[in-house]
Protein backbone atom coordinates (compact mmCIF):
# COMPACT_ATOMS: atom_id res chain seq x y z
CA UNK A 1 0.00 0.00 0.00
CA UNK A 2 1.26 3.44 -0.75
CA UNK A 3 2.19 5.23 2.85
CA UNK A 4 1.86 8.78 1.27
CA UNK A 5 -1.65 10.75 1.96
CA UNK A 6 -2.83 12.92 -0.56
CA UNK A 7 -2.80 15.93 1.37
CA UNK A 8 1.09 15.82 1.34
CA UNK A 9 1.19 16.45 -2.66
CA UNK A 10 0.95 19.92 -3.53
CA UNK A 11 -1.39 20.93 -6.40
CA UNK A 12 1.22 21.61 -8.97
CA UNK A 13 1.99 17.39 -8.98
CA UNK A 14 -1.66 16.72 -9.85
CA UNK A 15 -0.97 19.06 -12.43
CA UNK A 16 1.88 17.61 -13.94
CA UNK A 17 0.41 14.02 -13.53
CA UNK A 18 -2.81 16.07 -15.75
CA UNK A 19 0.08 17.21 -18.33
CA UNK A 20 1.63 13.49 -18.08
CA UNK A 21 -1.22 12.00 -18.57
CA UNK A 22 -2.95 14.02 -21.71
CA UNK A 23 0.49 13.23 -23.33
CA UNK A 24 1.33 17.24 -23.45
CA UNK A 25 5.18 15.98 -21.78
CA UNK A 26 6.82 12.56 -21.88
CA UNK A 27 7.74 10.10 -19.34
CA UNK A 28 11.32 11.61 -19.41
CA UNK A 29 10.14 15.68 -18.82
CA UNK A 30 7.47 14.54 -16.42
CA UNK A 31 9.81 12.84 -13.97
CA UNK A 32 12.70 15.68 -14.36
CA UNK A 33 9.76 18.03 -13.25
CA UNK A 34 8.58 15.37 -10.79
CA UNK A 35 11.77 15.36 -9.23
CA UNK A 36 11.35 18.97 -7.98
CA UNK A 37 8.89 18.19 -5.86
CA UNK A 38 11.11 15.25 -4.33
CA UNK A 39 11.67 16.90 -1.09
CA UNK A 40 12.21 16.48 2.80
CA UNK A 41 10.88 12.87 3.34
CA UNK A 42 9.47 12.31 -0.05
CA UNK A 43 11.45 10.83 -2.80
CA UNK A 44 11.17 10.52 -6.53
CA UNK A 45 10.04 6.64 -6.01
CA UNK A 46 7.63 7.43 -4.12
CA UNK A 47 6.13 10.28 -5.43
CA UNK A 48 5.55 8.20 -8.95
CA UNK A 49 4.39 5.01 -6.82
CA UNK A 50 1.82 7.49 -5.51
CA UNK A 51 0.89 8.92 -8.55
CA UNK A 52 0.58 5.83 -10.75
CA UNK A 53 -2.21 3.62 -11.13
CA UNK A 54 -3.40 1.10 -8.27
CA UNK A 55 -5.94 -1.02 -9.99
CA UNK A 56 -5.36 -4.20 -7.34
CA UNK A 57 -6.86 -2.61 -4.17
CA UNK A 58 -9.43 0.07 -5.54
CA UNK A 59 -11.77 -2.13 -7.93
CA UNK A 60 -15.16 -1.66 -6.49
CA UNK A 61 -17.11 -4.83 -8.23
CA UNK A 62 -14.45 -8.09 -8.33
CA UNK A 63 -14.47 -9.85 -11.95
CA UNK A 64 -16.27 -12.82 -10.40
CA UNK A 65 -18.77 -11.12 -8.50
CA UNK A 66 -21.88 -13.54 -8.50
CA UNK A 67 -24.00 -10.79 -8.94
CA UNK A 68 -23.26 -10.48 -12.31
CA UNK A 69 -22.77 -12.14 -16.09
CA UNK A 70 -19.57 -10.47 -17.70
CA UNK A 71 -17.55 -11.95 -19.85
CA UNK A 72 -15.93 -10.37 -23.67
CA UNK A 73 -17.13 -10.20 -26.67
CA UNK A 74 -16.51 -9.04 -29.40
CA UNK A 75 -18.75 -7.38 -32.12
CA UNK A 76 -17.99 -5.57 -35.59
CA UNK A 77 -17.19 -2.12 -36.52
CA UNK A 78 -17.23 -1.99 -40.16
CA UNK A 79 -16.79 1.78 -40.48
CA UNK A 80 -13.92 2.02 -37.30
CA UNK A 81 -11.55 -0.43 -36.22
CA UNK A 82 -13.39 -3.50 -37.43
CA UNK A 83 -13.73 -6.74 -34.93
CA UNK A 84 -13.91 -4.75 -31.48
CA UNK A 85 -13.34 -6.61 -27.61
CA UNK A 86 -15.21 -5.10 -25.22
CA UNK A 87 -16.76 -6.35 -21.65
CA UNK A 88 -20.30 -7.38 -21.81
CA UNK A 89 -22.01 -7.03 -18.08
CA UNK A 90 -25.32 -7.82 -17.21
CA UNK A 91 -27.20 -8.77 -14.05
CA UNK A 92 -27.43 -12.41 -13.05
CA UNK A 93 -30.54 -14.51 -13.84
CA UNK A 94 -32.59 -11.11 -15.13
CA UNK A 95 -35.66 -12.47 -16.59
CA UNK A 96 -36.72 -9.18 -18.33
CA UNK A 97 -34.78 -7.15 -21.36
CA UNK A 98 -32.95 -4.00 -19.69
CA UNK A 99 -31.84 -0.93 -21.02
CA UNK A 100 -28.16 -0.58 -22.27
CA UNK A 101 -25.17 1.45 -21.29
CA UNK A 102 -22.31 1.92 -23.52
CA UNK A 103 -19.56 2.49 -21.06
CA UNK A 104 -15.84 4.52 -22.52
CA UNK A 105 -12.46 4.28 -21.65
CA UNK A 106 -10.13 7.21 -20.82
CA UNK A 107 -7.34 7.50 -23.88
CA UNK A 108 -5.41 4.33 -22.52
CA UNK A 109 -7.35 1.40 -23.72
CA UNK A 110 -10.13 -0.75 -21.53
CA UNK A 111 -8.09 -0.98 -18.09
CA UNK A 112 -9.34 -2.36 -14.91
CA UNK A 113 -10.60 0.81 -13.56
CA UNK A 114 -13.50 1.00 -16.84
CA UNK A 115 -13.97 -2.46 -16.82
CA UNK A 116 -15.07 -2.04 -12.85
CA UNK A 117 -17.44 0.66 -14.13
CA UNK A 118 -18.90 -1.65 -16.60
CA UNK A 119 -19.81 -3.62 -13.90
CA UNK A 120 -20.69 -1.43 -11.38
CA UNK A 121 -23.26 -0.44 -14.32
CA UNK A 122 -24.33 -3.46 -14.98
CA UNK A 123 -25.02 -3.77 -11.02
CA UNK A 124 -27.14 -0.84 -11.31
CA UNK A 125 -30.10 -2.53 -13.75
CA UNK A 126 -28.40 -1.83 -16.83
CA UNK A 127 -26.83 -4.33 -19.29
CA UNK A 128 -23.50 -2.62 -20.36
CA UNK A 129 -21.04 -2.55 -22.99
CA UNK A 130 -17.17 -1.53 -22.01
CA UNK A 131 -15.28 -1.77 -25.31
CA UNK A 132 -11.59 -1.83 -25.67
CA UNK A 133 -10.68 0.76 -28.57
CA UNK A 134 -6.95 -0.67 -28.64
CA UNK A 135 -7.99 -4.14 -30.11
CA UNK A 136 -7.25 -3.40 -33.61
CA UNK A 137 -3.40 -2.92 -31.88
CA UNK A 138 -3.73 -5.90 -29.75
CA UNK A 139 -5.89 -4.40 -27.17
CA UNK A 140 -5.35 -2.69 -23.60
CA UNK A 141 -1.56 -3.69 -23.16
CA UNK A 142 -1.63 -4.19 -19.51
CA UNK A 143 -0.06 -0.41 -18.58
CA UNK A 144 -1.48 2.76 -19.08
CA UNK A 145 2.32 4.17 -20.16
CA UNK A 146 1.99 2.18 -22.93
CA UNK A 147 -2.00 2.27 -23.36
CA UNK A 148 -1.21 5.94 -24.13
CA UNK A 149 1.22 5.06 -26.28
CA UNK A 150 -1.19 2.73 -28.29
CA UNK A 151 -3.82 4.86 -27.91
CA UNK A 152 -2.09 7.86 -29.70
CA UNK A 153 -1.09 5.60 -33.20
CA UNK A 154 -5.54 5.19 -33.72
CA UNK A 155 -7.44 8.57 -35.39
CA UNK A 156 -10.02 9.53 -33.15
CA UNK A 157 -12.92 9.53 -35.01
CA UNK A 158 -12.24 6.05 -35.79
CA UNK A 159 -12.37 5.13 -32.37
CA UNK A 160 -15.77 7.01 -32.33
CA UNK A 161 -17.04 4.87 -35.18
CA UNK A 162 -15.92 1.85 -32.25
CA UNK A 163 -18.44 3.38 -29.86
CA UNK A 164 -21.08 3.91 -32.24
CA UNK A 165 -21.08 0.49 -33.18
CA UNK A 166 -21.35 -1.19 -29.84
CA UNK A 167 -24.22 1.38 -29.41
CA UNK A 168 -25.59 -0.76 -32.47
CA UNK A 169 -24.53 -4.11 -30.80
CA UNK A 170 -26.67 -3.11 -28.08
CA UNK A 171 -29.73 -1.78 -30.04
CA UNK A 172 -29.52 -5.47 -31.02
CA UNK A 173 -28.71 -7.58 -28.21
CA UNK A 174 -31.50 -9.78 -27.20
CA UNK A 175 -31.32 -8.99 -23.30
CA UNK A 176 -31.38 -5.27 -24.15
CA UNK A 177 -34.82 -3.04 -24.21
CA UNK A 178 -33.07 -1.12 -26.96
CA UNK A 179 -32.77 1.85 -25.10
CA UNK A 180 -29.39 3.28 -25.01
CA UNK A 181 -27.53 5.66 -22.77
CA UNK A 182 -23.41 6.32 -22.68
CA UNK A 183 -21.40 7.50 -19.66
CA UNK A 184 -17.28 8.13 -20.97
CA UNK A 185 -14.30 9.66 -18.91
CA UNK A 186 -11.59 12.04 -20.19
CA UNK A 187 -11.16 10.83 -23.76
CA UNK A 188 -14.68 8.75 -23.26
CA UNK A 189 -16.23 12.21 -22.31
CA UNK A 190 -15.65 13.53 -25.31
CA UNK A 191 -17.24 10.43 -27.18
CA UNK A 192 -20.10 10.58 -25.02
CA UNK A 193 -20.21 14.47 -26.08
CA UNK A 194 -19.67 13.10 -30.17
CA UNK A 195 -22.20 10.02 -29.69
CA UNK A 196 -24.93 12.53 -28.54
CA UNK A 197 -23.85 14.30 -32.13
CA UNK A 198 -23.88 11.83 -34.16
CA UNK A 199 -26.39 9.46 -32.39
CA UNK A 200 -30.27 10.04 -32.92
CA UNK A 201 -31.47 7.55 -31.61
CA UNK A 202 -29.09 7.87 -28.29
CA UNK A 203 -31.49 8.81 -25.04
CA UNK A 204 -29.04 9.70 -22.64
CA UNK A 205 -25.10 11.01 -22.52
CA UNK A 206 -23.20 11.43 -19.74
CA UNK A 207 -19.61 12.80 -20.10
CA UNK A 208 -17.43 13.20 -17.20
CA UNK A 209 -14.35 15.53 -17.76
CA UNK A 210 -14.78 15.22 -21.80
CA UNK A 211 -13.60 17.83 -24.35
CA UNK A 212 -16.79 19.89 -25.90
CA UNK A 213 -17.57 19.36 -29.66
CA UNK A 214 -17.11 22.69 -32.07
CA UNK A 215 -20.08 25.35 -31.91
CA UNK A 216 -21.74 23.47 -35.67
CA UNK A 217 -21.63 19.67 -34.05
CA UNK A 218 -23.47 21.14 -30.62
CA UNK A 219 -26.19 22.09 -32.64
CA UNK A 220 -26.91 18.46 -34.09
CA UNK A 221 -27.70 17.40 -29.99
CA UNK A 222 -30.82 16.08 -29.29
CA UNK A 223 -29.83 13.62 -26.73
CA UNK A 224 -30.29 14.81 -22.69
CA UNK A 225 -26.88 15.29 -21.52
CA UNK A 226 -25.63 15.33 -18.18
CA UNK A 227 -22.16 16.71 -17.97
CA UNK A 228 -19.97 16.66 -14.66
CA UNK A 229 -16.53 18.43 -14.00
CA UNK A 230 -14.02 18.91 -11.83
CA UNK A 231 -13.56 22.63 -10.89
CA UNK A 232 -9.50 22.33 -10.49
CA UNK A 233 -9.60 20.94 -14.37
CA UNK A 234 -8.99 24.10 -15.90
CA UNK A 235 -8.29 22.70 -19.16
CA UNK A 236 -11.58 20.91 -20.06
CA UNK A 237 -13.44 23.82 -18.18
CA UNK A 238 -11.96 26.63 -20.52
CA UNK A 239 -14.02 24.76 -23.61
CA UNK A 240 -17.69 25.01 -20.85
CA UNK A 241 -19.24 28.25 -21.75
CA UNK A 242 -19.08 28.38 -25.49
CA UNK A 243 -20.87 25.02 -25.26
CA UNK A 244 -23.30 26.13 -22.74
CA UNK A 245 -24.06 28.54 -24.90
CA UNK A 246 -24.81 26.51 -27.88
CA UNK A 247 -27.21 24.29 -25.39
CA UNK A 248 -28.97 26.79 -24.00
CA UNK A 249 -29.54 28.74 -27.58
CA UNK A 250 -30.75 25.38 -29.48
CA UNK A 251 -32.72 24.17 -26.42
CA UNK A 252 -30.62 21.58 -25.79
CA UNK A 253 -31.36 19.74 -22.40
CA UNK A 254 -28.54 19.43 -20.36
CA UNK A 255 -27.41 19.46 -16.99
CA UNK A 256 -24.05 20.49 -15.66
CA UNK A 257 -22.63 20.15 -12.07
CA UNK A 258 -19.15 21.36 -11.00
CA UNK A 259 -17.75 19.28 -8.19
CA UNK A 260 -15.62 21.48 -6.22
CA UNK A 261 -11.87 21.10 -5.24
CA UNK A 262 -11.33 18.17 -7.10
CA UNK A 263 -8.98 17.59 -9.87
CA UNK A 264 -9.35 15.91 -13.73
CA UNK A 265 -10.07 11.81 -13.14
CA UNK A 266 -12.03 12.06 -9.35
CA UNK A 267 -14.16 9.26 -10.37
CA UNK A 268 -11.00 7.12 -10.98
CA UNK A 269 -10.71 4.81 -8.18
CA UNK A 270 -7.28 3.47 -8.96
CA UNK A 271 -5.27 7.25 -8.77
CA UNK A 272 -5.01 10.12 -5.98
CA UNK A 273 -7.43 11.81 -7.95
CA UNK A 274 -9.96 9.99 -6.51
CA UNK A 275 -12.48 12.05 -4.76
CA UNK A 276 -14.95 9.41 -2.81
CA UNK A 277 -17.23 12.21 -2.34
CA UNK A 278 -17.01 13.48 -5.56
CA UNK A 279 -17.17 10.38 -7.20
CA UNK A 280 -19.98 8.65 -5.45
CA UNK A 281 -22.34 11.67 -5.66
CA UNK A 282 -21.77 11.93 -9.38
CA UNK A 283 -22.57 8.47 -10.29
CA UNK A 284 -25.81 8.32 -7.75
CA UNK A 285 -26.42 11.47 -10.38
CA UNK A 286 -25.45 9.37 -13.89
CA UNK A 287 -27.76 6.06 -12.59
CA UNK A 288 -31.15 8.29 -11.40
CA UNK A 289 -30.33 10.03 -14.91
CA UNK A 290 -30.51 6.81 -16.47
CA UNK A 291 -32.82 5.24 -14.83
CA UNK A 292 -35.22 8.21 -16.26
CA UNK A 293 -34.39 8.73 -19.65
CA UNK A 294 -33.80 5.52 -20.33
CA UNK A 295 -36.56 3.56 -18.20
Amino acid sequence: MKSLKKEQISQEVFDLYDDYAHNKIGRRKFMEKLSVYAVGGLTLGSLMSFMSPNYIDTLLVQPNDDRLESDYVTYNSSKGGGAIRGLLSKPANSSQKLPGVVVVHENRGLNPYIEDVGRQTALDGFISIAPDALTPLGGYPGNDDDGRALQQQRDRNEMLEDFIAAFNYLKTHPDCNGNIGVVGFCFGGWISNMMAVKVPELLAAVPYYGSQPNSEDATNIKTPLLLHFAELDTRVNAGWADYEIVLKANNIPYEAHFYAGVNHGFHNTSTPRYDKEAAELSWKRTIDFFKEKLG
